[in-house]
């Protein structure tokens, strides 16, 4: 006897993206039901069994999470996608809270989603309670420079979420100016240690002669000047998290050292015999290839592996470009806090230029742009002309121009792609750039759909 399909509620009220997402879903053989809102929502869950839901996060009537936490009444064991427009690592931590069992952005890619879904079937099947989705956090967030909406960004902040209860080691690596660090202090501020210190050692800027003793401590009389017993920053950081930025510049006697201290949760001090009892999260990040350097003999191999217990890989801002507008407006309205001035606003040629630019330096160098625009220009409004020079480069190379003997309606093809690549595959960006609204854009993209399989 063949198993019955799959039945899934769809919660949208976006009529385009719950219609798109209806079609998508019933090609691949899914029984799909539509709900405009919330509140239609619960009435068909409490008339009918669904095998799992994914409800958008912000409707007119009831949001995404209220609806979430009311369908675990009427269906306990149904497992609930949340899907958002406005990504944040506090609106994923707060839906993994409230028992969601994934959580997309939009735009979201059809591929994505039916590999969400078929995943989420699959662990239903599996177990009916997957707790593996389902942690229960209790944080106080407080993560205002984690900052984006690509899916890069989303899959980190899940990432956070998932071990927030945790205390297992992370290594995260990225580029130098990626923001290293605030993964870090998000993943102490959503854990249970969030009350207890949050320590940064930076492993490349203090002397190899001095190291040991900062991480470690030492005790009286275990060099000249030492005066007095002193607690190391791995003591310091005791109950709370120890940051090591740069773990790739550590010496192979430091590398050692770190090794037994967390195999043993227990450091000596310089000088000292008797070990210490430390209880510390620790978080590593390295803007070099740990496994390059493993190999050719400059990282010790069984603390490499202790450390990558998870990793985390924070992406260039290259590589999610549909970010920069996001992070511009951020630094705008956090240098405005800080002088206590109005939030100066982007011109679009602004928005443009900066979007455009690679950023080398990444959020770092972002930032840096931004504050030196704010401060340099007298007006209420950044124009291109208030950025460094070199921003506009990029601009001013040619663009790539279509193929010959394109008709029309070709090149109007080849020109969406274009903007939508360029744009990061942020559909509401690229409508934007286009000048068109989201909905005409998803036309646009259901017709060369259709096209192209026909």
């Amino acid at each position: 006897m063949t198993a019955a399909a799959p039945v899934l509620l769809v919660v949208d009220d976006d009529q385009v993206a719950r219609e798109l997402l209806a079609e998508t879903l019933g090609r691949e053989s899914y029984r799909v039901r539509v709900a405009g809102g919330g509140e239609e929502a619960l009435r068909l869950a409490a008339a009918e069994p669904f095998d799992m839901a994914l409800v958008d996060l912000r409707m007119p009537d009831l949001d995404g999470l209220a609806v979430l936490k009311q369908l675990a009444m009427i269906q306990p064991d149904l497992p609930v996608v949340i899907l958002t427009a406005f990504a944040t690592v506090e609106t994923a931590i707060e839906a993994v809270n409230a028992g969601a069992f994934d959580y997309l952005s939009k735009p979201f890619r059809m591929e994505e989603i039916k590999i969400v879904v078929r995943r989420t079937l699959d662990a239903r099947r599996l177990a009916r309670e997957n707790l593996q989705y389902r942690q229960e956090l209790r944080a106080r967030y407080g993560f205002e420079g984690l900052v984006g909406q690509s899916h890069q960004m989303v899959e980190i902040y899940k990432l956070i979420a998932r071990m927030a209860a945790l205390d297992t080691t992370v290594l995260i690596e990225g580029e130098t100016g990626t923001g290293k660090e605030l993964v870090a202090r998000a993943i102490h501020g959503a854990s249970a240690r969030t009350a207890r210190p949050f320590v940064v050692v930076d492993c490349a800027a203090l002397p190899e002669a001095l190291f040991e003793s900062e991480l470690f401590g030492h005790e009286r009389g275990a060099f000249t000047g030492a005066v007095a017993a002193r607690r190391g920053l791995l003591e310091t950081s005791a109950g709370g998290t120890c940051f090591l930025d740069e773990i790739g510049e550590l010496t192979a006697p430091l590398q050692a050292k770190l090794l037994r201290t967390l195999q043993e949760h227990s450091i000596r001090r310089v000088g000292g015999n008797d070990p210490i009892p430390v209880d510390v999260r620790v978080v590593a990040a390295t803007n070099r290839d740990l496994r390059r350097l493993v190999a050719d003999g400059g990282f010790r191999d069984d603390l490499y592996y202790r450390l990558n217990v998870v990793t985390i890989t924070v992406p260039p801002l290259r590589e999610r470009a549909s970010d920069v507008p996001l992070l511009a407006q951020h630094f705008l309205e956090m240098f405005a806090r800080r002088s206590g001035r109005a939030v100066k606003r982007l011109t679009p040629e602004a928005v443009a230029l900066l979007a455009g630019y690679r950023w080398p330096g990444n959020v770092r160098e972002l930032e840096h742009v931004i504050e030196r625009a704010t401060a340099l220009s007298s007006s209420d409004t950044l124009l291109p002309d208030d950025f460094p020079p070199h921003l506009r480069e990029e601009r001013d190379r040619a663009p790539r121009l279509p193929a010959d003997g394109m008709t029309l309606e070709d090149v109007k093809r080849w020109y969406v792609n274009k903007v939508l690549e360029e744009s990061g595959g942020n559909k509401v960006r690229a409508a934007e750039l286009l000048g068109i609204d989201r909905r005409t854009l998803y036309r646009i993209l259901e017709r060369q759909a259709t096209e192209d399989e026909a």
